[in-house]
């Protein structure tokens, strides 16, 4: 990892090894109390939260929050689309990127290097949830192409990032 990329927001500020302990406690729980964090650290919970809401002020921490399973919810269709767009343009992108990201069922959207140019994550209840999903996507600006996978099992996913070691 090079040096500009272990930098955070202050330019001389870098992620030390406690804060990194931080991060990886922080994605496993974020309900602990910070007495629980500082133990699990090795700080008491001044100097934690302090450097808690260092992290979160630099926006390393981005927010905390808790996760859903989908199934339980009756969201048990996760479908990966993959879109083609004949147009590049800067007025194009931002008509498409404005209508996809208040689409509340997709759940990430990004732009790719390669043979399509965006992919999305898509979670619905079933077929008729993803043809009204689609017909709202193929509405919203002119695309050239649109793929669609179904995921048959969910092998591994996880949340928490692999906070890298101080280098």
């Amino acid at each position: 990892m090079t040096d500009v990329a272990l930098q955070i927001t202050e330019p001389n500020r870098r992620l030390d090894a406690i804060d990194r302990k931080i991060l990886t406690v922080l994605q496993e729980d974020a309900s602990l109390s910070v007495a629980e964090i500082g133990d699990r650290v090795g700080l008491s919970s001044t100097p934690c939260w302090k450097r808690i809401q260092r992290l979160e002020a630099d926006g390393v921490i981005l927010r905390r929050v808790a996760l859903v399973d989908q199934n339980k919810i009756g969201l048990g269709i996760t479908v990966f689309v993959s879109v083609e767009s004949a147009d590049h343009s800067e007025a194009w992108l931002r008509t498409f990127a404005g209508a996809v990201s208040a689409m509340p069922e997709v759940m990430e959207f990004y732009r790719m290097a390669g043979d399509v140019d965006y992919m999305l994550r898509v979670v619905v209840a079933d077929m008729a949830s993803y043809d009204v999903f689609y017909k709202k996507l193929i509405g919203a600006v002119p695309l050239k192409n649109v793929t669609s996978r179904f995921a048959m099992e969910k092998i591994k996913s996880v949340t928490a990032l692999p906070v890298p070691a101080v280098a």
